[in-house]
């Protein structure tokens, strides 16, 4: 797999999965346009990489915000001449009580952070894919989508609406040579407690490296028929 000079933004760079998955990306020579709401932590994690600057682009962008987020994907073409991969890390989880104890902002905040952000991101950046010819669209997501548990509705219901979403935009790409996959993880271990302190409870858990490989391979060639998947990253629950 050959990903020099290919130009991949990353949201939700910052954190414990975009962070691995840049490194990996910056070793095997692609270009970054790291995306994140805190400058700071962009500013730091960019320090971190060493990259020459034709290398990096780093912008603090509210994916909420579809005009900005339209703006920011005008700016890394600006730089870089293309986009080439999209792969929308932004993630967060609330709940622990019933629908009918979930807060009205529960809900709104699942939405938005699952929903309205993977709909401006695939409005702003896709078509500079389809423009190539080639592409790859990761989000990631969770068996709960399909499976909800009890107490997690917001969740379930914020998952379920980007994975129609994704399912639907791999349909429309048919064609283009772009495609769009998810991956499916339970708990994202950040903290690599399963290594650590191997349990029942955790031994569905995914570290962010099982899914940094997983995304390797749908950036590949290869992987080029691989297109409206769920690929399932987790153990039995």
């Amino acid at each position: 797999m050959n990903l020099k000079e290919r130009v991949v933004v990353i949201t939700g760079a910052t954190g414990g999965l975009g962070s691995v998955i840049t490194r990996s990306l910056a070793e095997g020579g692609a270009r970054l346009a790291l995306l994140d709401i805190d400058p700071n932590k962009l500013a730091s994690f960019k320090e971190s990489l060493g990259l020459p600057e034709p290398r990096i682009l780093t912008q603090s962008v509210d994916l909420l915000d579809p005009s900005g987020t339209k703006t920011a994907a005008e700016k890394i073409v600006t730089k870089f001449g293309k986009i080439d991969i999209l792969l929308h890390l932004v993630g967060g989880w609330t709940g622990g009580k019933t629908l009918l104890e979930a807060p009205t902002e529960d809900l709104i905040f699942m939405l938005n952070q699952h929903v309205w952000t993977s709909f401006n991101v695939s409005q702003a950046f896709v078509p500079y894919l389809i423009q190539n010819g080639w592409g790859r669209v990761v989000m990631i997501t969770s068996p709960y989508a399909s499976r909800p548990n009890a107490k997690g509705g917001p969740y379930a219901i914020g998952k379920t609406g980007q994975e129609a979403l994704m399912l639907t935009l791999s349909q429309e790409l048919k064609g283009t040579g772009v495609t769009a996959n998810l991956l499916q993880a339970k708990t994202i271990d950040i903290q690599r407690v399963k290594g650590s302190a191997p349990s029942p409870e955790n031994a569905s858990w995914t570290t962010p490296e099982e899914l940094g490989s997983a995304i390797l391979y749908l950036l590949s060639d290869e992987a080029g028929t691989v297109n409206g998947v769920k690929i399932p990253m987790y153990g039995s629950y």
